[in-house]
């Protein structure tokens, strides 16, 4: 189930991540590999998380690497420990959709979403460059804890993509 794209506002959030640089096949390291970290050290510096543990693309190339973070909102950021990095996920206008499904189909979701903005002329906050799209903020929020539902068919993500100002 799909729900049709809607614009939203934003507010600004701190959040805790790690970033990867992957190819497309590699697409699960971040949650592999990132996700443990960002909850230990949540858990560690008793942070409070607000909202949905997500992946934010930050630069596209599908033929080649992505740059993706792992992360997750906070309510304030702590300190940093290795690979774990603080930042601001922008405030700002956003176009968002909610899938309710396998993860395996957020590439054809993602791309009805695109050719929704371009139908409704709505362009999002990126920069075309030789080594791929640059995202000001594109969000995957993976909203269901996988523990609660095993069946990643009945999994709920939405996807929050900033638009030019």
């Amino acid at each position: 189930m799909l729900t049709l794209p809607k614009i939203i506002e934003r507010p600004a959030l701190p959040y805790l991540y790690v970033t990867f640089t992957v190819p497309m096949n590699q697409m699960n390291r971040p949650a592999i590999e990132g996700f443990p970290q960002i909850f230990a050290h949540i858990e560690k510096h008793g942070l409070k998380p607000v909202g949905a543990p997500f992946y934010n693309y930050r630069r596209i190339n599908m033929e080649e690497t992505l740059d993706v973070e792992a992360g997750i909102a906070l309510e304030t950021t702590g300190p940093t420990e290795g690979a774990l990095k603080t930042g601001t996920l922008p405030a700002g206008r956003f176009m968002s959709l909610t899938w309710h499904g396998h993860p395996d189909e957020l590439i054809t979701v993602t791309g009805m979403m695109i050719g929704w903005a371009q139908l409704t002329h709505q362009d999002f906050d990126m920069v075309e460059k030789p080594d791929g799209d640059h995202f000001a903020c594109r969000l995957e929020l993976y909203e269901s804890n996988p523990k609660e539902v095993p069946n990643m068919n009945e999994w709920v993500t939405t996807l929050a993509f900033k638009l030019k100002a």
